[in-house]
């Protein structure tokens, strides 16, 4: 789908100075945002044949729960695209009814780090709607070119603002996140919120010199804060092994609810992960929420060594995807422990929410899972 291009409304000061906040995952979406994989991309070297039956498994476990959103970067790309979604098993009513495409262009796939943050306020008894572009530089720098990653947020801002009938929701504006007039450079999946003003985060990541070298920790918390619209930050220590991303934070711990949160546990001391997973989990621990009362914790195993090409993959079962009334939850071939991290959280959620496991054993040769693809867009109204 192509539409004129309309500027969007740039928003002055801050979100958090004009009621706006990054709302929990778990709280109602209008759709979820996908940039589609090309196969000349880096992400998923000699083995992108094996990937889009993988995506379309997601996809088809959205769809009929919400709407869902796809950048491609042209006509070509969306037949392409639909024709492997339907290999995939998604419907065929639901392509252009439930499953909408967008002529933009990405470098790759990871829709959580270079897609749109949408912030959310309530005014005149309505829900609204509005966009932090933050700066993205491809993880520190390491996979260029990233231009057109770069560019995602404006672009879809830009078809909100054209009134895109596709796209349920009108996007009030956008916000541009500057210190001293340089551009605050963030990932989507190194920030968790649990709904009340809460930003967990970890140090490995966010105080990186490949991300933001001229910020101080206190600068960074005060960036976070003030343009996701939250009060305080929580700092885990750093990554698992395989993580390129120097430690993404909804690879080690996710909010379940505001009170709890589910983190990945290795308790074998021969492996890797081990000392690092220890060390997040006493941090946990340690944490208190926003009433000061201590946060209750869920522990999920790892699936064990999940290796491709003699490299360790960051396979991790808390890189869980919400949507409408169900929990997406990568699982990795590990008959028992893909069993144990299901059952667990399913557990938590009981009748409320219908956790699906599904196979992402391929997509994780990319170095990211379901979480790591998607962005969520609010409901709004």
């Amino acid at each position: 789908m192509t539409m004129a291009t309309k500027r969007p409304k740039i928003l002055s000061g801050t979100p958090r100075e004009a009621g706006w906040s990054f709302p929990a995952e778990w709280e109602r979406h209008s759709g979820t945002w996908f940039s589609w994989p090309r196969p000349e991309g880096i992400s998923f070297p000699d083995k992108y044949h094996t990937v889009p039956a993988n995506i379309a498994a997601i996809v088809k476990e959205i769809a009929p729960r919400e709407l869902v959103h796809i950048n491609v970067p042209n006509g070509n790309y969306e037949r392409i695209v639909g024709e492997q979604l339907l290999a995939g098993g998604v419907k065929k009513g639901d392509l252009g009814r439930r499953v909408r495409f967008h002529h933009i262009p990405t470098n790759e796939a990871w829709c959580r780090d270079h897609g749109p943050a949408f912030l959310t306020r309530k005014a005149r008894g309505k829900t609204q709607l509005s966009i932090v572009d933050w700066g993205f530089n491809a993880w520190g720098g390491k996979y260029p070119p990233w231009d057109a990653d770069d560019a995602v947020p404006t672009r879809i801002a830009e078809l909100m603002a054209a009134g895109d009938a596709s796209i349920e929701g009108k996007c009030e504006g956008l916000w541009l996140p500057r210190v001293d007039g340089a551009p605050v450079v963030m990932e989507g999946g190194s920030v968790e919120f649990d709904g009340r003003g809460t930003v967990l985060t970890s140090e490995g990541c966010l105080l990186h010199k490949n991300r933001n070298p001229h910020l101080s920790k206190r600068q960074i918390e005060r960036a976070l804060c003030d343009w996701y619209g939250q009060e305080r930050v929580l700092w885990l220590g750093e990554g698992i092994v395989g993580d390129d991303t120097d430690g993404h934070v909804d690879d080690l711990a996710r909010f379940l609810d505001s009170r709890t949160i589910a983190t990945t546990v290795e308790p074998d001391p021969r492996e890797e992960n081990h000392e690092i997973l220890e060390d997040n989990l006493r941090r946990l621990r340690a944490m208190k929420d926003a009433d000061g009362r201590p946060y209750d914790i869920v522990e999920l195993p790892m699936p064990g060594r999940v290796v491709h090409d003699g490299q360790r993959l960051p396979a991790t079962y808390a890189n869980f995807l919400y949507v409408n009334g169900a929990l997406l939850v990568p699982t990795y071939r590990n008959k028992r422990n893909d069993a144990a991290a299901l059952a667990i959280l399913q557990r938590f959620h009981g009748k409320t929410r219908k956790v699906v496991g599904i196979d992402c054993f391929e997509l994780i040769w990319g170095l990211g899972s379901i979480h790591c693809l998607t962005q969520q867009q609010p409901a709004s109204g």
